[in-house]
């Protein structure tokens, strides 16, 4: 039986804001959270990388899939949305995005990048890449309103996935959701024939 801790962290939204800026991190952080989302902030790129378990070798891993894997951290991270500044030192968010958006696991999850320039071809560039949002900075709970519709998408993409790792299995087995597709597929299937 889920307790209701258990349920409430079940209906939040998990974000991971990534920010070389400590202002900037802390004011997405408090943004996110007035607004209910559950918050991971780290300060670049390569410690975003690094939370979901994709430090470079994941490659290697996917070709030759093992029932225990070496790394059981990103299994279990339930991640719904990354939030990144453009300009870091070293990754830029550009560049996470395209990490992401090339990873076999965290394809799905939308991606929203921030910057204090608005300079038009890096902000068409980003989205042509996949990112969701575009955001000038100081980013505004107004902007941080407009990331639901991305979550809710997102989530409905998660659930059509069964191999999906940022879930648990028990999120899996408990979804009421992913029971409810089930069965109207089923639904389906019996009246068409």
């Amino acid at each position: 039986m889920a307790t209701l801790a258990t349920l409430a962290t079940e209906t939040q939204f998990h974000v991971l804001a990534v920010d070389d800026s400590l202002i900037d991190r802390k004011l997405i952080e408090r943004l996110l959270k007035t607004s209910s989302y559950q918050v991971t902030a780290v300060d670049s790129g390569s410690k975003a990388l690094e939370f979901l378990g994709l430090n470079g070798d994941d490659e290697q891993r996917d070709s030759n899939p093992s029932p225990v894997s070496p790394d059981h951290h990103h299994q279990h991270i339930e991640i719904n949305m990354i939030i990144t500044d453009y300009c870091m030192p070293g990754m830029t968010g550009y560049d996470l995005l395209k990490k992401i958006k090339e990873s076999k696991y965290f394809k799905d999850i939308p991606v929203v990048i921030m910057s204090s320039e608005n300079v038009p071809s890096r902000i068409n560039r980003c989205l042509e890449e996949g990112a969701e949002e575009f955001f000038l900075k100081p980013v505004q709970l107004s902007d941080v309103n407009k990331l639901r519709p991305h979550l809710m998408k997102g989530r409905c993409k998660e659930e059509d996935q069964p191999n999906n790792k940022r879930k648990g299995i028990e999120e899996i087995v408990n979804s009421p959701g992913r029971t409810r597709s089930r069965y109207n597929e089923g639904l389906e299937v019996v009246l068409s024939q």
